[in-house]
């Protein structure tokens, strides 16, 4: 399954990508063009259900599109932290909800050079960049894993061919950025300062 013939058939994607993926032109396009709500939960995950923003999203009505981190999170976490917030468990009951509300994960995807450089423009430090192939197979490792409770589509950021076509497109010479407009159904969680159980991540 290709995203092109995902709009039709979904009411749910979840995208993601790794550090300095561009996805704000896929979002801006799935509104425009295909009627999807988008909307970014809040990175401040509550320490005892992290999923929890999530799943209250799915309960909204319309199609939803959700610039989210959840699968970041079960990347980044072991990377970073030592530990993910998101346990697999959980991660595979978002995904099975997602499934239930006629749904799929779309994993945007480009080039570890092209990251790198993004990165290294944004004044990242040496460990940002040298973790950029470890999370691009995490990323990999992860989808292939959820794929099997929800569908996984995979696209690659880059733009079409012609300048402003398809879901993704960048603005071409002379046109106008979109500017992405994002819905907020979440209320703000209080963080609270609680033991977190560190979990090993099998490679």
């Amino acid at each position: 399954m290709n995203l092109q013939h995902a709009y039709p058939q979904r009411r749910t994607l979840i995208v993601e990508g790794c550090d300095g993926v561009r996805r704000d032109g896929l979002l801006a396009g799935l509104a425009e063009r295909h009627g999807f709500t988008v909307t970014r939960p809040s990175p401040d995950l509550p320490h005892l259900d992290p999923v929890r923003p999530y799943r209250e999203l799915l309960q909204h009505d319309g199609a939803l599109a959700v610039d989210a981190g959840l699968v970041g999170e079960l990347v980044y976490g072991p990377l970073r932290r030592g530990h993910s917030r998101v346990t697999w468990i959980q991660a595979f009951d978002f995904a099975d909800a997602v499934a239930e509300r006629d749904g799929a994960f779309v994993h945007v995807t480009a080039p570890a050079t092209v990251l790198e450089d993004r990165l290294a423009a944004r004044g990242a430090g040496a460990a940002d960049l040298a973790e950029i192939d470890a999370a691009l197979t995490g990323f990999d490792h992860a989808f292939r894993t959820l794929a099997q409770h929800a569908p996984v589509v995979t696209v690659d950021e880059e733009p079409p061919m012609e300048p402003g076509s398809g879901p993704g497109a960048e603005p071409g010479p002379g046109e106008t950025p979109v500017t992405l407009q994002t819905a907020s159904f979440a209320r703000r969680l209080p963080r609270i300062r609680s033991p977190v159980r560190r979990y090993a991540q099998n490679h």
